[in-house]
């Protein structure tokens, strides 16, 4: 009988770690969400399906390739492999936000301007910093899931007009896509949960 009730003590204790785990990630999610600041990038389609999440419209933006000019430290490493990279975010006049400083492992140096912020990507492995004139990023919001059914008829759509998402950024960098827009009209909004 002792041994039974060790047993049940031990799998509650385990299915209330991973209930924690599970909440801490849903949470840090939607404080990005709810209290990150607002931002909105251009977008491109790239393809519209993936069989166990269903469909999605896959975006690339101007954001995704760095000037090395816009490295605001000369970077130590000679490839982009294994390092995160910071990339200082200005408002245009347009209303798009666009590249203005970058720098890899830490956010650029000096303090935010009202219309900046520092996003958080991941430079594509095995970049040179020598030779290249261009980091490539990733940021985590190339992928922007939708209703099944939907997502051929809007990458048809954004080939024939603008389309942009919001993205929240957290106080640390971390992106979130909050909505996706056509236009000045909001076709989908991501819930806190």
């Amino acid at each position: 009988m002792r041994r039974s009730n060790g047993l049940l003590i031990a799998a509650i204790a385990v299915a209330l770690v991973q209930i924690g785990f599970l909440s801490w990630i849903v949470m840090a999610r939607a404080a990005v969400l709810r209290d990150g600041r607002e931002v909105i990038l251009k977008v491109a389609p790239v393809d519209p399906r993936d069989l166990l999440r269903g469909d999605y419209v896959r975006l690339g933006y101007d954001i995704s390739r760095i000037p090395t000019s816009l490295l605001v430290e000369p970077p130590q490493a000679k490839s982009t492999k294994g390092h995160m990279v910071y990339v200082r975010l200005r408002k245009g006049a347009d209303g798009f936000w666009q590249p203005a400083a970058a720098n890899l492992d830490a956010p650029p140096s000096g303090a935010l301007a009202p219309e900046e912020v520092d996003i958080l990507g991941r430079a594509y492995d095995g970049q040179s910093l020598e030779g290249d004139t261009a980091i490539r990023v990733e940021y985590g919001l190339e992928r922007f899931y939708l209703l099944e059914g939907e997502g051929r008829a809007i990458e048809r759509d954004m080939n024939v007009r603008n389309f942009a998402v919001v993205v929240a950024v957290g106080s640390d960098g971390t992106p979130q896509i909050k909505a996706l827009m056509d236009g000045d009209m909001q076709l989908y909004q991501e819930p806190l949960y």
